[in-house]
């Protein structure tokens, strides 16, 4: 039988100390990693839950790695990320990010780049199905929220001040990890990448919503699946949840490598 294993992280707060002063409290994180594990595991998964202080590069990148040690071919890695989103200027040249920005996770001590989160899933064996929900925001500095204001709940995006004024202390260490993780990559040919099922909160120039509870995804999710009830694949799972949110809030559906068009046919989160 196949083993499914699931990570979930759960941010309510960043570290001070690590962002210049700035907390970035939200309200409803860990509560969305919490409802995710709790599914996972009436799923069959064995999961694990990092919240808040927990939430750092090392226990994330520990944790997905004690995973794919473990995952073989037609296994199951599931990842569910509720926090702040953030971008960072991408040194390495449009070849690898054509905005020229890496899309980040605001973990608890520092921005993880898009590309350390690649880096990671392709330690997993061939034949590992992965599947990533990210409930976060991945916005550029050019977003423009509707009609210019605010918007009147709390938006899981570091503010773009704040994201420049970090940038600029810490663009050194980004710049060498950025070069770093590109002379590590396989050469151009010879590539692999992960068969990954990637369903985020919203397009790069979107915000995604916090909420009294759970993200406004995240209680979009929960309601589509309806305690196991929903039944299609997961690009059916992922227009079914587009259904229920606004246009300013528009989830993206994206794949890595080539998951097979049985693993996408199947019920989103089947061991």
């Amino acid at each position: 039988m196949p083993t499914g294993l699931s990570l979930h992280i759960g941010l309510n707060t960043v570290d001070p100390a690590r962002y210049g002063g700035w907390d970035g409290a939200l309200l409803a994180c860990e509560n969305d990693a919490r409802d995710m594990a709790a599914l996972a595991r009436a799923a069959g998964f064995s999961d694990t839950v990092l919240l808040t202080p927990d939430g750092t590069v090392d226990q994330v990148t520990g944790a997905l790695r004690q995973a794919a040690d473990k995952l073989g071919p037609g296994d199951i890695l599931l990842l569910t990320y509720s926090g702040h989103g953030g971008q960072v200027p991408d040194v390495t040249g449009p070849d690898d990010e054509p905005d020229d920005l890496d899309e980040t996770l605001v973990l608890y001590d520092r921005q993880f780049l898009d590309d350390e989160l690649y880096q990671e899933l392709r330690r997993c064996a061939d034949g590992v199905r992965i599947v990533v929900l990210l409930d976060c925001c991945h916005s550029g500095s050019g977003v423009e929220l509707p009609g210019g204001l605010l918007p009147t709940t709390a938006v899981r995006m570091m503010p773009l001040p704040r994201q420049q004024q970090i940038y600029e202390r810490d663009q050194g260490f980004f710049a060498e990890l950025q070069r770093s993780l590109k002379k590590t990559a396989p050469p151009d040919g010879e590539a692999r990448d992960p068969a990954a099922v990637l369903i985020s909160a919203c397009q790069d120039n979107q915000y995604a919503s916090d909420g009294p509870v759970n993200g406004a995804f995240t209680e979009a999710l929960l309601g589509v699946w309806d305690g196991g009830a929903f039944r299609g694949g997961y690009r059916a799972f992922h227009r079914a949840i587009q259904h229920r949110l606004p246009a300013t809030q528009s989830p993206n559906f994206y794949t890595t490598g080539t998951p097979s068009p049985a693993f996408l046919r199947q019920k989103p989160f089947t061991v």
